[in-house]
């Protein structure tokens, strides 16, 4: 495949998110982002946030983070695995966030929470984050239509871009 290369290095990304649905509707979102982004020439790792360990990030040069909305916000756990971030491994880095929900007025947003998270943390936000609308009942969460599509080209714009500013 062909990576793309800076100064020497494969642009790596590492994209991680919490997915709670029994439909796991946000992991899926995650795979369609990592997977465009590999599209674009990127190395992009894509994880379940406890398959991670949080020193990792400092081997990236973003990070992408995924939550689904629960209550109006992320997910506990999302929020504790960036709180275990230290500023040596975060300052200066490049960062992006998504969500999924259902699309109605009511429904909160996740990447309000983690954005101002990645901020804290000293990294640099690369692109207005991505809300993924998901439709149906709990145990049967699917993605609305055209959101596959929507994901991928969000994923391959980010990557564009960052590569412009690097």
């Amino acid at each position: 495949m062909n990576r793309r290369i800076i100064w020497g290095r494969t642009v790596k990304i590492l994209v991680i998110y919490d997915s709670v649905s029994a439909t796991k509707m946000t992991e899926k979102v995650a795979k369609i982002i990592a997977a465009s982004m590999k599209e674009q020439g990127a190395d992009a790792d894509c994880f379940f946030y406890k398959d991670v360990k949080p020193e990792a990030v400092k081997d990236y040069a973003c990070l992408i983070v995924g939550s689904p909305t629960m209550a109006w916000k992320p997910t506990k756990e999302i929020m504790q695995f960036l709180g275990s971030l230290t500023s040596d491994s975060t300052l200066g880095k490049m960062a992006a966030a998504f969500d999924t929900q259902i699309q109605m007025r009511i429904s909160g947003n996740a990447t309000k929470a983690i954005e101002a998270k990645l901020g804290e943390l000293g990294f640099k936000l690369v692109s207005p984050p991505l809300i993924s609308y998901v439709e149906g009942k709990t145990d049967r969460y699917q993605m609305k239509e055209g959101e596959a599509d929507k994901a991928k080209a969000w994923a391959a714009d980010l990557v564009k871009g960052f590569l412009k500013s690097v």
